[in-house]
């Protein structure tokens, strides 16, 4: 029997993790080893099952959907609800990224275990993870794709909340003294659940809506798309449910000015938290614009590309300006996803075939070198006991390993040709100099990508002022006479492929452009003709 026929395989990618969680949750919690081996086998079988699928995975038809269920798979007939999956060369190398960074955090973890001593659960909350985020981004059902969208809010709330920074943190205007893992846990929380509330009122819309024009309503996003190409979508409905789509995924990315809740939950989150938020979550936002915004409510899509585009510049500027006011090492990191993620949107606001593909590969890249800026900042703090970069000068003097591969990082960050981030940027400025006709707003986007550029500089201006800051000069008084272990070797394990994925997309896209291309110019071509 074919493991991928009829969805078979597919399911068991999305759902191996959390029979992992389970698994795990049953061993006593003194069997630490069996625990670690537990959950490494679980996600170690599931990367290689989605290693199989990207080897079986027909790249010539990359706009079609394969391995999935059936669109009739019944799963909540009441509501007419359907569990459909399925991958194209959209969702495909999204879910390759989060089978790798599950298997990357798992590793990394094995040595570096965050306070409360407790790796039962937080393996167990990784997992959960895994099949949250794999399960979005294979989710072809509206209903399928809310619950896979909020089954990683829990996990990642619990995650902030018991094993973030315990520093204490004034709130503002009220003055209230508070953790700062329970400030920002309950700062992300708060902001999800306000976006995720309008995206499934959206959602609810749409089904209404779409009974008026089939024989009965659907949750389905290839018959919704459908309907958004025939262009039934329309006036003040269509306006409000793309506003309520874009408040969902906008906090989600997050893009200006909906991000505040982003940097606090990257600096309080322990250190696999923030890769897996940084490398994966963020880019569920950017996925559902391109998965169900765009092709649902083309039209909407067109008027709202002008608006969108201005937010990511925005987010560029702001994030880069950001950067270079801070000091803690975690949240110039943090606020560098703010623009990287506004490069991204900004290839989304074009809604031509270089754009959406610089999207893609934005977030891909994005999610190899920012996770592994978060986990050089997280091994640098557990060392030297402090994020302050104003304390933790001369780490080439004192490790000169974590050395090199915190400035490989940062050149990879700063888009530097031939490493992955070159590419999204890159194209994404290339894009906004001709977007979509339809939009009617080239001039706009040329100024866009004006601004875009000089947030290029600024980007590389915030990345040489942390290696300043980190990397160089002679060792403060504080550590001088210290002797500080280099990169170990589970450090070595959970980085390694990192670092390779960053050169071998920088040097070849078309690791990522094989799978996207025919997949992002067939949806475009449906949402707008041509």
């Amino acid at each position: 029997m074919d493991w991928f026929e009829n969805g078979w395989g597919l399911s068991l990618i999305v759902f191996l993790p959390v029979v992992g969680a389970l698994a795990v949750l049953a061993i006593p919690k003194a069997k630490e080893s069996l625990i670690k081996w537990t959950a490494l086998a679980f996600s170690l079988v599931t990367l290689g099952l989605v290693i199989a699928l990207a080897v079986q995975f027909d790249y010539s038809a990359a706009d079609t959907y394969q391995f999935g269920t059936a669109m009739d798979t019944t799963w909540i007939s009441a509501i007419n609800a359907n569990f459909y999956i399925a991958v194209d060369g959209i969702s495909l190398p999204m879910v390759i990224l989060a089978a790798v960074i599950t298997v990357l955090v798992i590793i990394y973890s094995w040595n570096h275990w965050p306070e409360p001593h407790n790796p039962k659960l937080l393996l167990a909350f990784v997992l959960i993870l895994a099949t949250g985020m794999t399960g979005t981004f294979v989710a072809l059902d509206l209903v399928l794709f809310f619950v896979f969208f909020e089954v990683v809010l829990l996990p990642m709330y619990f995650m902030i909340g018991i094993w973030g920074d315990r520093a204490i943190r004034v709130v503002p205007v009220v003055h209230w003294k508070i953790e700062m893992r329970l400030y920002a846990s309950l700062k992300f929380f708060l902001f999800t659940l306000f976006g995720s509330a309008f995206m499934l009122l959206a959602f609810i819309a749409l089904y209404f809506k779409s009974g008026e024009f089939l024989d009965e309503r659907t949750w389905s996003m290839i018959e919704l798309s459908d309907l958004g190409s025939a262009g039934v979508f329309t006036g003040t409905f269509a306006f409000l449910v793309f506003a309520g789509l874009f408040l969902g995924f906008a906090v989600k990315v997050p893009m200006w000015p909906l991000h505040t809740w982003l940097p606090d939950a990257h600096t309080a989150a322990p250190t696999i938290g923030s890769v897996i938020l940084a490398a994966v979550l963020l880019k569920l936002g950017t996925y559902g614009f391109i998965r169900i915004a765009i092709p649902i409510l083309p039209d909407e899509a067109v008027s709202w590309a002008p608006f969108i585009g201005i937010l990511a510049v925005i987010g560029i500027i702001y994030g880069s300006l950001a950067c270079l006011a801070q000091t803690d090492m975690k949240r110039l990191i943090a606020y560098s996803s703010v623009g990287h993620m506004g490069f991204i949107m900004l290839g989304v606001a074009t809604l031509t075939p270089i754009g959406l593909n610089a999207a893609i590969i934005g977030m891909v890249a994005h999610g190899l070198i920012t996770g592994l800026l978060f986990f050089i900042a997280g091994s640098m703090s557990h060392r030297y006991h402090t994020r302050d970069m104003t304390r933790i000068g001369g780490t080439m003097v004192l490790m000169p390993r974590m050395g090199v591969l915190l400035g490989f990082a940062a050149m990879a960050s700063l888009g530097l040709p031939a490493l992955a981030g070159f590419w999204g940027e890159f194209m994404a400025l290339l894009a906004s100099f001709d977007p979509l006709p339809l939009i009617g707003a080239t001039t706009t986007f040329r100024v866009l990508m004006v601004f875009g550029a000089i947030g290029t500089v600024l980007t590389a201006g915030y990345m040489l002022y942390m290696l300043r800051n980190v990397d160089f000069g002679e060792p403060s008084k504080e550590f001088a006479d210290k002797v500080l272990p280099d990169v170990d070797g589970y450090e070595w394990l959970a980085w390694s492929p990192l670092v390779i994925g960053i050169i071998a997309i920088g040097i070849y896209p078309k690791l990522v452009f094989g799978a996207t291309n025919e997949a992002v110019v067939s949806l475009l071509a449906k949402a707008f003709g041509g």
